[in-house]
């Protein structure tokens, strides 16, 4: 019988071929197109995720385009090399404070107004794998903060079956000035909030691009912490994110009993900036160096009822179910560890209570006590906790709850492993974030094996939760729906387990009272 031979040119070609159709590389390596034009990206070190860094979503707010709303893009040519993180915002250089070691903070450099970046890690297969997306949004007070943080990495969660994209948004006096000039030039008259402009168009970004990296656009969920989550608030609040997401995950932080300036209050505290710059016209504004307004205008940050991007205060947006339909998943840290001022004796905090709260000021000491100069200083930082974030997260939870709309609600109870300075801190502000995304390698801490069994826990919650607006799943502990009648939560700690909010009186008198002042 005769024996049919390949030539050698068709057999080198079908091994080639059969090669590339096994290959475990999760896209092929030729550059996507988006928005502007080609990029391309790198691989992670298993060859199992695409790493996208530093794709621009919107021009350069720089020079005239300072203080407007971001700008579409400019197109490029050829192929944008995407394998490094864009520039943090403007802001003044990072150090390490407080509870915040260097891993928590931006890198030194680079810094810049040129900011408008965002950042995708993909496992998807294919374009046409329509995985759930993620977009992270960063905290950092609206002051400071950027996407290149090692703790906010995407590859973990990657791995998990989402598409995770961080985002860079204008901060401090670059992204919430005000002023009666800027409200008239911009023909919507409203001025201030261009940090969230910027997110908003992050969003848009998303919906428009995240097919090509095998993303579904029709489930987004925007995720964020402090003032991350906080942004959260308002994107869910705000009529021009109508249909941008699906899902909002809001880790400590919110804006029902903290009002945001209005406008008018917005463009008096800018004139006042305009005149310590020693600037007579927006244009002389634009032409200040990016330093002297961040020194000059550090006072100026956080979003504002403009009227347009926020309407109206977010509580009165979310009391007239006006806000947009979405799964929630919040919390906050059982320490936190944030305070308005310095710790004061039983005495003198007694003394202010009672100046602040007259005749509820007894019922006030019953749940935050000072017996003792040490119950005291606990009290006073629980306070603390609860009305910067507490509060805030658990009257979203309350009024989701009333409205009949999906919620879930955490307590991290965790004390974050640490040596010398940082061990005081417990289950500090922040302190969860590396948990929910699979990143404490991110961190030098002394990790027991407790915390990585509870960033396994965690992270699976978050990533079921992102697909399918319920965290629950396979070989995890029960996490009951929020109810405000049983006030049912989870406690994420040494220890995960469901549990009824143990500081729901505590919460709803507070709440209370400061809706009356």
């Amino acid at each position: 019988m005769k024996t049919f031979r390949l030539p050698l040119l068709w057999v080198t070609l079908l091994f080639v071929l059969s090669t590339i159709a096994f290959t475990t590389v999760p896209n092929d390596p030729s550059p996507v197109t988006i928005t502007g034009g080609q990029i391309s990206g790198t691989v992670n070190e298993d060859g199992t995720i695409r790493i996208f860094r530093g794709i621009p979503f919107a021009a350069p707010p720089v020079g005239a385009l300072r203080w407007q709303a971001p700008q579409p893009v400019k197109p490029w040519s050829g192929v944008r090399t995407c394998t490094a993180f864009g520039p943090s915002p403007m802001q003044p250089s990072p150090a390490p404070f407080s509870m915040w070691s260097a891993e928590f903070l931006i890198p030194k450099e680079p810094i810049s107004e040129d900011c408008l970046y965002l950042n995708v890690w993909t496992g998807a297969k294919s374009s046409g794998e329509k995985q759930p997306v993620l977009v992270w949004i960063y905290g950092g007070g609206f002051n400071s903060g950027g996407s290149a943080v090692s703790i906010y990495d995407g590859e973990a969660t990657a791995k998990k079956g989402v598409v995770f994209v961080s985002i860079n948004y204008r901060v401090g006096p670059f992204g919430f000035f005000a002023h009666p000039e800027l409200t008239s030039e911009s023909g919507r008259n409203a001025s201030g909030n261009y940090g969230l402009m910027d997110q908003l168009a992050a969003l848009q970004w998303v919906q428009k691009n995240i097919a090509a990296f095998g993303g579904d656009p029709t489930n987004v969920t925007i995720a964020g912490q402090s003032a991350g989550s906080m942004s959260v608030n308002c994107l869910v609040a705000s009529p021009l994110a109508k249909n941008l997401f699906k899902k909002a995950i809001a880790e400590s932080g919110a804006s029902f009993t903290t009002p945001h300036p209005t406008r008018q209050q917005a463009e008096e505290s800018g004139l006042k900036a305009m005149q310590a710059l020693g600037a007579s016209s927006l244009a002389e504004l634009r032409a200040k160096p990016a330093d002297e307004i961040l020194k000059k205008g550090q006072g100026i940050r956080g979003p504002i009822i403009d009227g347009y991007v926020l309407p109206e205060s977010i509580a009165s947006i979310f009391a007239a179910r006006k806000q947009n339909d979405v799964a929630l998943l919040t919390g906050w840290n059982e320490n936190e560890g944030l305070m308005n001022g310095p710790i004061k004796n039983a005495d003198a905090y007694k003394k202010q209570v009672q100046e602040r709260y007259g005749p509820d000021a007894q019922t006030f000491l019953t749940f935050y006590p000072a017996n003792s100069d040490a119950e005291a200083a606990a009290s006073q930082l629980n306070v603390s906790r609860d009305m910067i974030f507490g509060v805030q997260n658990y009257a979203w939870a309350t009024s989701q709850s009333k409205q009949g709309k999906q919620v879930f609600v955490y307590r991290f109870t965790r004390n974050v492993p640490a040596t010398g300075e940082y061990v005081k801190y417990g289950a500090f502000h922040t302190g969860e974030v590396a948990y929910a995304y699979d990143n404490l390698a991110f961190i030098d801490r002394p990790w027991e094996p407790v915390d990585h069994e509870l960033a396994r826990i965690m992270s699976a919650y978050w990533v079921n939760f992102i697909k399918s607006g319920n965290p629950n799943g396979k070989g995890l502990p029960n996490w009951p729906a929020y109810a405000t009648a049983t006030k049912p939560i989870m406690r994420l700690g040494s220890s995960v387990q469901s549990a009824t909010l143990p500081d729901g009186a505590a919460l709803d008198f507070l709440f209370t009272s400061m809706n009356k002042r």
